[in-house]
């Protein structure tokens, strides 16, 4: 199942966060600071697949791609499959290009009901 979408730029400004469980606002702040710590540290040659037990629980992982200044971030349990997560993500990310000829974070900012309609 998949648990949340993070779009956020590289500075760990959340652009659009979408947790499909309820988390409290505080929960959701500190869960956004503690995978920017994490993103930010990964060296470029590692894996987009990261396990985040300690911060969702038990069986939880992330996937996360960069495109120009934005980290879009899926967070799933072990139900679903890594590579189709990925898959997933490269899908939005063309519909919001054709969206918008070429997405970037304003677009994302000023135009929010339509990208958060898209999840």
């Amino acid at each position: 199942m998949i648990r949340g979408v993070i779009i956020m730029n590289d500075k760990g400004k959340p652009r659009l966060v979408k947790f499909y469980d309820f988390q409290p606002l505080e929960k959701q702040q500190e869960l956004i600071r503690s995978i920017y710590r994490t993103l930010c540290n990964r060296p470029e040659n590692v894996s987009n697949f990261v396990k985040v037990d300690s911060l969702f629980g038990p069986d939880t992982r992330l996937v996360y791609k960069t495109f120009a200044t934005l980290y879009f971030i899926f967070v799933f349990d072990t139900s679903e499959n890594e590579l189709a997560m990925l898959d997933l993500m490269q899908v939005l990310v063309e519909t919001l290009d054709k969206c918008f000829s070429n997405v970037c974070e304003l677009d994302i900012v000023f135009n929010f009901k339509k990208v958060s309609s898209s999840l």
